[in-house]
């Protein structure tokens, strides 16, 4: 399986060189660090001039002048933050990261060793890890892209032919191009979406979902009475 399966890297994100469309789709995480971090901060052009006083910031970050700041968020370097990208209050960004022009980092949004390419929405109390989300992917709120196994082996990643391991002990999502996971769903480690493949609400999914196709559980909900139910309503005190 080669990265480009899943992404088109955008030409308004200068680290083409460092992401070959024949890489392994996981490779691409392990590259994210370096690119962030042999980014030339210093002769760079547009950066944030304005930032607000609660805006905790160390190491090397580039932030657009464009960036839509909130009162107060983390950010630590290495990172990469590129034109129109809206961060919202309380964004947790841990380094090692690149967001791509036009995403959004959400109230309570935990980034960490990964990259967002253009027009990515992690919006809401959401966790990414390790990972890389492709263009126009979509997180509805309190998605977790889960990057560590129970046991901390080696992640395996399946992919179209076959079950591979991917030598790396933390790995989360590989969200292809136009890809979604819906509220409160969980990622496992090594999981692959491909391009428009979308996860359902609440769902623990792992492994790899085609391109175009939704995955989705439906519980059977039962019903019975409640025999604790108060059968009146009480009378209000006077």
């Amino acid at each position: 399986m080669k990265a480009s399966d899943l992404f088109d890297f955008p030409e308004s994100m200068p680290f083409a060189r460092y992401f070959s469309p024949d890489d392994a789709p996981w490779v691409w995480v392990m590259k994210v660090g370096m690119a962030a971090q042999e980014f030339d901060y210093l002769r760079a052009e547009g950066m944030h001039g304005n930032i607000p006083e609660g805006v905790k910031i160390s190491g090397k970050v580039f932030i657009h002048y464009t960036v839509k700041l909130p009162p107060y968020a983390v950010i630590q370097g290495p990172t990469w933050i590129g034109p129109e990208v809206e961060i919202r209050p309380g964004a947790y960004i841990r380094g090692k990261v690149i967001v791509g022009p036009g995403s959004v980092v959400g109230n309570s949004t935990e980034l960490k060793n990964c990259m967002l390419l253009e027009g990515v929405q992690a919006p809401h109390f959401n966790y990414v890890g390790d990972s890389i989300l492709g263009n126009k992917a979509h997180l509805g709120a309190g998605v977790i892209c889960a990057n560590l196994r129970l046991d901390q082996g080696t992640v395996i990643a399946q992919t179209p032919d076959g079950r591979e391991d991917t030598g790396m002990r933390k790995l989360g999502a590989l969200m292809g191009d136009c890809a979604e996971a819906g509220c409160n769903a969980v990622l496992q480690p090594g999981t692959i979406l491909g391009k428009a493949a979308a996860v359902m609400p609440t769902m623990a999914f792992g492994g790899y979902l085609e391109g175009g196709t939704l995955a989705f559980n439906r519980p059977v909900i039962g019903r019975v009475p409640r025999r604790d139910y108060p059968k009146s309503t009480p009378s209000a005190a006077r």
